[in-house]
């Protein structure tokens, strides 16, 4: 299967974080080496619009031969619209098809390879239109409210009183960690079909890195394995 690992130049949240050692290794290279530990993926490709991440990932044997048009690389760029544009280029410079791929983020370091090949799994096993990661929850969703600019409640609840945790069904929220897509579904404009499932990540192993808090907690985590 194929792998897209997505990487831009750009970060708001912490400045060059795909390429900021973690563990002495580039954050993407941990992506890049988890893609080559599983035993469904053939290709590795990475898609960038920065020329230190296209060496980065050369030199840990990806392939990335070219930079990303800028369109799919401004801050409003839709990921979905960078998958079609590869899948197309695939399509039109080497005459290659893919049905399905998987894609891979590189600010998901702590996800194992056995976690891809076990969402692969699945999609095979469901002939499922996508597969998704998912963590549980910490709380309950009905505990969450939004607030207005002076800081009070809205869109609040009539109960006056907190049920405890425990009455309320689980939640999950996706963890950004892994993506199996149809590829018919992406060119549909979406994520989620008709026969589309989550693949359940444990917490400790769904890190999704944005801040330098995220960061420090990857390394620590790393650490202590």
């Amino acid at each position: 299967m194929l792998a897209i690992i997505p990487a831009r130049g750009g970060s708001k949240g912490l400045l060059k974080k795909n390429i900021k050692l973690l563990n002495g290794i580039p954050l993407i290279a941990h992506s890049i080496l988890q893609a080559y530990r599983s035993k469904y993926i053939s290709r590795i490709f990475v898609s960038t619009d920065c020329p230190e991440i296209l060496k980065i990932a050369q030199n840990w044997c990806a392939e990335c031969p070219s930079l990303r048009p800028q369109e799919l690389a401004t801050d409003t760029s839709i990921a979905i619209k960078t998958y079609q544009y590869l899948i197309q280029q695939f399509q039109l410079t080497e005459n290659k098809s893919y049905e399905s791929f998987v894609v891979l983020q590189p600010t998901s370091p702590l996800r194992r390879a056995l976690d891809i090949d076990a969402a692969i799994t699945l999609f095979n096993t469901k002939d499922a239109d996508s597969v998704i990661s998912y963590s549980e929850d910490k709380k309950p969703l009905a505990w969450s409210k939004f607030l207005s600019s002076e800081g009070k409640f809205i869109h609040q609840e009539a109960q006056q009183y907190v049920n405890n945790r425990q009455t309320f069904p689980t939640s999950y929220h996706p963890n950004g960690s892994i993506y199996v897509f149809k590829t018919d579904l992406i060119f549909r404009e979406t994520y989620y079909g008709d026969n589309s499932y989550a693949y359940i990540m444990p917490t400790k192993y769904s890190v999704d890195i944005d801040t330098l808090d995220d960061f420090l907690f990857a390394e620590y985590c790393l650490n202590k394995r």
